[in-house]
């Protein structure tokens, strides 16, 4: 499960002296809807990172039909984490 990765990268980054700031995500997507599962996604990546909620933007939007995800072959998600040294 992504759990695993999740907890994988977390320890890599406390092994390295590196903590996390803030995590901006937004999945791209036609089906499922998405909105339904922000807050459960944001609450999962809180707790396995050791965040606070404030911290972990998950959105979702569409491409309006186009592309890959717009056709429904597939889903996108485009991520950004802020790192600091500790």
């Amino acid at each position: 499960p992504s759990s695993v990765f999740l907890d994988y990268t977390y320890d890599l980054l406390c092994q390295h002296q590196w903590k996390i700031s803030n995590i901006d995500a937004t999945i791209v997507a036609e089906q499922p809807k998405m909105a339904p599962h922000v807050l459960s996604m944001r609450t999962h990546l809180a707790e396995h990172l050791h965040l606070i909620i404030e911290q972990v933007s998950v959105k979702a939007t569409t491409t309006d039909g186009l592309g890959f995800a717009g056709h429904r072959e597939g889903i996108a998600c485009y991520a950004v984490a802020l790192l600091e040294r500790y």
